[in-house]
């Protein structure tokens, strides 16, 4: 790796590191930050890893854990997937992304999430019961992502995020950039990861409907629109190392991974998975996570696992993965359950 490359490297790290030590804060946010949805996990493989993977990560699965392993599709030009969730509380979560090789520049691609939360029964303090008028909220977040081999060690991603969300005539528009950097330390195994996400300005709701009308003093009546806080989006440092021990095995392999993440709306988080592969068609994860500041430990979610099948069929690799996240919190749903399909070109 050439003088130059190690200076970029470098300058990204420094930045990297800048920014997090400048939206790092208190843990005094919690429940307050915009756009929650952007932290609900998309795909299959990284959920079953928790995120650990955050180092290793590749193909169209690297576009939310970090857009570096993006640079390395799964196949040979192009890849396509669908995920469906279902989170707790009828929740449901739907995403589709594409990605391309275009030539030596990189790889460009694109996806979008739509969280549906389902119905909203409108109540008023006249009307408890209910006016009859039903509210179905939309949260939609699209994303273009661009990523390349720097070296042949280094990976480099970004994503550019337009987020929408619309509540019973309010809404609000926001965008955020994700970075990553990856580093594979060659033919000792070990991958090192870096990524932020989810850097952005604040978002603030507006619309109709937060009209109300007043009666002036001399007894006229106005209509005037209540402001709305701003709120600040979950920005995220996530650091991730793994270890592979496909030197020492034939037809099968073990991946070690683990990342931690830093966030001022939550506590700090560190992640730890396993992956074992046979022949890089069948695949079995499992991984768990620790927050240790207890304060702000909900524990809403327990360990994860999943199962994965990589086969090729008539020139087109099909990937098939499952998910399985445990609900800690009673009342909802044991689990949170994450189906991908995969096609690669």
């Amino acid at each position: 790796m050439n003088l130059n490359f190690k200076k970029t490297f470098l300058a990204i790290l420094i930045i990297f590191l800048s920014v997090s030590i400048g939206f790092a804060g208190p843990r005094n946010k919690l429940g307050t930050n915009a756009a929650p949805e952007l932290l609900i996990p998309v795909g299959s493989i990284g959920t079953s890893l928790a995120g650990s993977n955050l180092a290793y990560t590749s193909g169209l699965d690297a576009m939310f854990w970090n857009p570096a392993g993006l640079a390395q599709l799964n196949s040979t030009n192009a890849e396509v997937l669908f995920s469906h969730m279902n989170y707790f509380a009828d929740m449901k979560m739907e995403y589709f992304c594409a990605a391309a090789k275009i030539g030596n520049i990189g790889v460009i691609g694109g996806g979008i999430k739509s969280l549906n939360i389902g119905e909203i029964y409108q109540t008023t303090e006249l009307q408890p019961e209910g006016t009859g008028t039903v509210f179905k909220p939309t949260y939609i977040t699209a994303n273009l992502s661009f990523a390349r081999q720097m070296t042949d060690r280094i990976k480099f991603g970004t994503n550019v995020k337009i987020i929408n969300e619309n509540v019973a005539e309010v809404s609000a528009t926001g965008f955020a950039f994700d970075f990553g950097i990856q580093y594979v330390g060659g033919e000792s195994g070990f991958t090192f990861g870096i990524a932020i996400k989810n850097l952005g300005p604040s978002m603030r709701f507006n619309g109709p409907g937060l009209d109300r009308e007043v009666q002036l003093q001399n007894g006229q009546k106005t209509t005037q629109r209540v402001i709305l806080q701003d709120f600040d989006l979950p920005t995220n440092l996530e650091l991730g190392f793994s270890y592979s021990f496909a030197r020492y095995m034939k037809d099968m392999n073990v991946v070690l991974s683990a990342a931690f993440q830093n966030s001022s709306f939550s506590s700090d988080e560190y992640r730890f998975g396993l992956e074992y592969s046979y022949k890089n068609i069948l695949y079995v994860r499992g991984a768990f996570n620790l927050l240790p500041q207890k304060e702000t430990d909900e524990r809403l979610f327990g360990p994860t696992f999943g199962v994965g099948l990589r086969y090729p069929v008539g020139g087109v690799m099909i990937g098939l993965d499952y998910a399985y996240r445990v609900m800690n919190e009673k009342g909802f749903d044991n689990t949170n359950q994450f189906f991908t399909i995969n096609l690669g070109f």
